[in-house]
């Protein structure tokens, strides 16, 4: 709008007249001058130059919105920037609906906790009919670690939905809408990126599904300041999938241990009688995510799933739109089931604390990794 001719802008005729004649054409030449250089090259007197700066920025400036407004708005285009509900009541509220469309949803915690568990209930659910609460499309699935099992996918989907597993015809329908693939390299998922561009148009894809991005780094041999470049190509490329296709996109990620530069960061260190600084260890609360904090800026909720005293929580740790949450949960036969729907306000730096003290059950069929499906043909 800058740019917007001052000969379209219903200006007097002749102070529109005195512009054109100072080879002042556009919005923008008008509003870089101030008010006192305007007279003098327009010659003109100060009054004629407000009334007519002000119209000009009538014109150009963008309107302003109100909160009512923006909430209207985002009903009203709940289909293109909606959330996608995850079953989970108390957690879906808190979000406003579910996990968002149009940007990386980040799931972190320690191995077993129950995030491949959350993606194959996600996916299940993306590939449901609308009628059912889904998606009614096609699933990517990018398996890195092969952890994922259509065995329990389809239990899932039995304890969840009967009515429509119990028919075989429907079952097969549901789980061939799940696009597996299985890149063994972070250069053959890069491959694979344009490809899966495409394919989201193609195929009606309304979900893709990364498990895990850490793992796929963690298998190169950069290191420094070069694996973070090569992430950072990777973590704008998977952002714009999501902007660009408006769907949901889910990535999970492991933890690590902090190291010293990471434990002088964090304000749940105390401080000894002496004055030196300890870590609580015995909270085990010394784990981080993985992928440093270029990626911790690119998710936009982050859930954190955690275990403390042999019980498992869901976190929200990140959201523009939620407080910081936690959600007691278990897994059964039908997959992340949450125990209470009140979620507990987390304070403090317990919202980045990942802990896993105490033992907890192993999650469910972790050993079963076929896939009933069809590899990179599938994306063809």
């Amino acid at each position: 709008m800058a740019n917007k001719l001052i000969s379209e802008i219903p200006l007097p005729k002749s102070i529109a007249n005195v512009f054109s004649a100072r080879n002042i054409s556009t919005a923008k030449d008008a509003l870089s001058l101030t008010e006192f250089e305007l007279m003098e090259l327009l010659d003109v007197g100060l009054t004629e130059v407000r009334s007519a700066l002000s119209q000009i920025s009538e014109i150009v400036a963008p309107p302003y919105q109100t909160a009512l407004s923006l909430m209207e708005q985002r009903f009203q285009n709940e289909h293109l920037g909606g959330h996608f509900p995850t079953g989970l009541k108390g957690l879906d509220a808190a979000l406003c609906g579910g996990i968002p469309f149009g940007v990386l949803t980040e799931l972190v915690g320690p191995a077993g906790i129950g995030k491949t568990q959350f993606c194959l209930k996600l996916s299940l659910l993306a590939s449901l009919p609308t009628n059912y609460g889904g998606l009614d499309g096609r699933v990517i699935y990018i398996d890195v670690e092969s952890k994922f099992s259509s065995r329990r996918l389809l239990e899932i989907g039995l304890r969840s939905f009967p009515e429509i597993f119990q028919m075989k015809e429907m079952a097969q329908e549901m789980a061939g809408r799940i696009l597996v693939l299985r890149p063994t390299s972070l250069a053959e998922f890069t491959q694979s990126l344009e490809q899966i561009k495409v394919s989201l148009l193609q195929n009606q894809v309304k979900m893709l599904v990364i498990d895990s991005m850490a793992a796929l780094v963690s298998g190169e041999h950069e290191q420094g300041a070069r694996r973070q470049q090569t992430l950072s190509w990777h973590i704008s490329f998977i952002k714009s999938l999501a902007e660009f296709s408006r769907i949901p996109v889910v990535v999970t990620n492991q933890v690590r241990s902090r190291n010293h530069d990471d434990a002088s960061r964090y304000s749940f260190q105390v401080q000894s009688r002496d004055g030196a600084i300890e870590t609580p260890m015995q909270y085990d609360s010394h784990l981080v995510a993985a992928l440093g904090i270029q990626w911790a800026h690119a998710v936009t909720t982050r859930l954190v799933l955690e275990a403390k005293s042999g019980e498992r929580f869901i976190k929200v740790a990140k959201s523009p739109i939620s407080p910081p949450l936690a959600f007691p949960f278990h897994i059964t036969s039908s997959g992340i089931s949450l125990l209470s729907d009140d979620g507990k306000e987390v304070m403090g730096p317990e919202i980045n604390a990942i802990h896993c003290q105490g033992s907890f059950p192993q999650t469910l069929d972790a050993g079963h990794n076929e896939i009933m499906n069809f590899g990179m043909e599938g994306l063809h």
